[in-house]
């Protein structure tokens, strides 16, 4: 068998590339996984937008899904090369220069602790600060909107100071209510959906972040600066 041919019918599943600060793997055949493997932060998801943008114009690319510091790439078609897919979106990372979203800053009203805030407590014992201390930390934050993803309208917020970071459960809550204003890591969100839900909440929003309806169905999108404003505490 030649060269040529055994690199052809190499299996997708094998090929796993690792450089500059980007790991680029296959999910399927048709699509190709990069992710920012540094710090978890702004620069590096300007970068992913920017090679978002760059990736888009490419003839073989079907659909692009930016996510929280990685960049999910469709093609129209299988490659008959995958490495040679992976090291072109490799050097497209390589090259792109980070740019910003001129978002909008969004105001979100949230009453904190009360009948939703159910891990608020869970949170105190963790971080070892007071329920007070952790709801203030929370809305003094100011909070930039990565991505969209895993529900529709669902915002993933970076800027969660890290002194009220907690990972997201074992063991999700089975009906958490559409609007808890949570916390899943070093990230924030607000439920978009009442369901199956892994983060912790601290408290509820009234606002309706996704209206199927409207003209602009998600209140939130990338770049955006999102501001937690506290209508009251109940503790």
């Amino acid at each position: 068998m030649s060269a040529s041919a055994a690199k052809i019918i190499q299996p997708v599943e094998a090929i796993v590339l690792d450089r500059n600060g980007a790991r680029v793997s296959p999910i399927g055949s048709r699509a190709f996984l990069l992710e920012a493997t540094g710090d978890f932060d702004l620069a590096a998801q300007r970068r992913i937008w920017a090679l978002s943008r760059a990736v888009e114009l490419w003839s073989e690319t079907l659909e692009i899904v930016p996510g929280m510091t990685n960049l999910l790439v469709v093609l129209k078609v299988t490659p008959e090369d995958p490495e040679i897919l992976a090291l072109r979106l490799l050097e497209a990372w390589e090259q792109a220069e980070t740019i910003d979203l001129a978002g909008r800053m969004i105001e979100i009203s949230v009453t904190y602790g009360g009948e939703h805030a159910t891990d608020l407590a869970a949170l105190c014992d963790r971080s070892g600060l007071s329920d007070r201390e952790v709801i203030r930390i929370h809305y003094e934050g100011t909070y930039r909107v990565f991505a969209l993803g895993s529900a529709p309208g669902f915002g993933y917020l970076h800027g969660l100071d890290p002194r009220i970071y907690m990972p997201r459960k074992t063991v999700p809550s089975l009906n958490m209510e559409r609007g808890c204003v949570t916390i899943g890591g070093m990230q924030t969100g607000v439920a978009v959906l009442t369901g199956p839900n892994g983060w912790n909440s601290i408290g509820f929003a009234k606002l309706q972040m996704f209206d199927p309806m409207s003209s602009t169905p998600a209140v939130m999108a990338p770049g955006d600066t999102v501001r937690f404003v506290p209508a009251s505490i109940e503790l």
